[in-house]
């Protein structure tokens, strides 16, 4: 029954009192919130233990736990396909803005690359079955039945807004999430092992890799000296990328899910990111003037150039080492510049973006959002302390000069790219008029997006649909083609210029370039332990805000 006034009275109805369901749904996240922190420390902790010789936690172990792990998400994903397709009001709501393609297509990309590491490591493996553990051929064989089942899950329910089995279905997603990020932190310790292992000779154990174990050395009774089988060890090194950034795409949906259980959605709410269209790959280049889409692939294909040279002049002669610094840090102080002085022309059109904020409640933007900001913290850390390197320590050449540069850069960029991005997805999306005779040709109106369309798809029970009248909040911008045209052309031309960029500064660092370690002024400051620590714990983040910002880039070129 729809809200009435009351007679005698000017004021509205006070709203019905919560149920006991939704007077509990903080105390259900806060459950599945426990169980999930205390599996993940569980997790966390044999993990970082692993990575230490001295401590009596092998290899195995953390197979064994992460093996599991993945069963038990297995198992659960499947009761959630079957339960949900049995029942018919298990999902009454789908949050658009959820789930976008470009996450899924990311999503699958990376999943493929993954069950390709896989295969890698089964047949690493499997080349020595005679003295290895069990537990380390079936573990690559049960990440790859898992990656399969859950993308496929995370294709077809990532905007479920469920309603059945509450806390069950908290703890399950949970747990998936504590899954995902288990696997990644595993990954990232083996690969910043086997980094370190690349730039010095003193390490003696890896996790996940190295055979030793306690005092014995493994490596000799079970030598990799087959062609087949080196060729599998540096294939799934060279693959890690790939799976380290599937944990995290799948962790950022499955807490997005996390966040729509038993969520009420109304008309109301599907605006400001839900998507007009879908880019297209003549889209991308047909709506802007061009520049952005040739100077951002132009910088792509001379940074993987430099990569090359980079790679190729580290890993030989120690006398080509500084012209490959030299080349390396040349490049990205040219590329940061660069995007940090479009980043801040973009900030400067939006003050005359005449275009409304969107204020309504989005988990996937507040996620994007925080994702963002607090993944640049990595980076931020180490630019932080090469400063403090640089100014501090001696001596001051061309080499310090251009680490004190590139820090100084890499800190602006991310404030100004982080701005941007932020400001573009609290814009909300322009309706597009043409010159009819009711319309206006220039300046602006507001309309009430309730009255301009019917939402068929959504329940018309008055109790779970917010029937108040549209605020101007809730205004969708109508703006004039000609007053678009130019500011929408130019924000898709930055997005496309920064994505491009944003590409290739994260295929450098995951895919083996450690300035870090290769310019020895950091090193000489602070020292190898305490230096190799802040990299392999602050790194990863900086990498993953590159990957992270090409997915948020996308969405502000849709919404431009």
């Amino acid at each position: 029954m729809s809200e009435e006034m009351v007679p005698g009275t000017s004021e509205r109805p006070q709203p019905p009192e919560p149920t006991p369901r939704e007077g509990w749904k903080k105390g259900g996240q806060m459950l599945s919130v426990l169980l999930s922190v205390n599996v993940l420390l569980l997790a966390s902790t044999l993990i970082s233990s692993g990575a230490f010789n001295k401590v009596a936690v092998y290899d195995t172990d953390v197979f064994a736990l992460l093996t599991t792990m993945m069963l038990l998400t297995i198992i659960w994903i499947l009761f959630y396909i079957f339960r949900t397709s049995r029942l018919p009001d298990a999902v009454p709501y789908l949050d658009s803005h959820a789930g976008p393609i470009w996450l899924q297509g990311g999503l699958i990309l990376f999943g493929v690359c993954t069950l390709v590491m896989d295969v890698f490591k089964t047949g690493y493996y499997s080349s020595f079955y005679e003295c290895q553990s069990t537990i380390k051929i079936l573990y690559p064989i049960i990440q790859a039945i898992f990656v399969i089942v859950q993308t496929y899950f995370l294709w077809v329910s990532a905007k479920d807004c469920v309603h059945a089995h509450l806390d069950l279905t908290r703890c399950g997603l949970m747990f998936t999430l504590t899954t995902n990020l288990a696997i990644w932190m595993a990954a990232v310790v083996d690969e910043s092992v086997h980094h370190e292992h690349s730039h010095t000779a003193s390490s003696t154990y890896a996790l996940l890799t190295s055979d030793e174990q306690a005092g014995s050395t493994v490596e000799e009774a079970c030598p990799c000296n087959t062609t087949f089988c080196q060729v599998f060890e540096q294939g799934y090194f060279y693959l890690y990328p790939f799976n380290i950034e599937y944990s995290l795409f799948a962790s950022t949906m499955v807490y997005v899910m996390w966040k729509n259980v038993e969520r009420l959605i109304g008309p109301s709410h599907d605006h400001g990111h839900g998507h007009s269209h879908t880019p297209t790959f003549a889209s991308l280049f047909r709506e802007t003037f061009f520049i952005g889409p040739v100077l951002g692939l132009l910088i792509f294909v001379v940074g993987l150039g430099i990569f090359i040279i980079y790679e190729v002049q580290v890993s030989g002669d120690t006398s080509g080492t500084h012209q490959a610094l030299v080349l390396y840090y040349s490049f990205n102080i040219a590329c940061l510049g660069l995007m940090t002085l479009v980043s801040l022309g973009g900030s400067i059109i939006y003050r005359f973006d005449q275009r409304t904020m969107d204020q309504h409640k989005n988990p996937t933007r507040t996620l994007d959002v925080a994702l963002l900001m607090g993944a640049a913290l990595g980076q931020y850390a180490i630019s932080y302390y090469s400063i403090v390197a640089v100014v501090g320590g001696t001596p001051r050449d061309l080499l310090g000069g251009l680490d004190l540069s590139y820090s100084l850069l890499m800190i602006a960029q991310h404030i100004f790219q982080n701005v941007f991005i932020i400001e573009s997805l609290h814009r909300s999306p322009p309706v597009i008029h043409g010159n009819s005779p009711n319309e206006p040709i220039h300046g602006l109106t507001y309309a009430n997006r309730d009255a301009l369309q019917t939402l068929p798809d959504y329940p018309s029970t008055p109790g779970l649909v917010d029937s108040t009248p549209a605020g101007p909040q809730e205004a969708v911008t109508i703006i004039s083609a000609p007053q678009k045209n130019w500011r929408s052309k130019c924000l898709k031309d930055i997005s496309l210029f920064l994505l491009l960029c944003n590409v290739i500064l994260w295929v450098m660092p995951a895919f083996g370039a450690r300035p870090q370690f290769n310019n020895n002024l950091e090193l000489d400051f602070y020292g190898y332990s305490l230096w190799a620590a802040i990299v392999n714990i602050c790194l990863p983040f900086g990498i993953f805000y590159r990957m992270h910002a090409v997915s948020s880039l996308l969405e502000v070129y849709v919404l431009s």
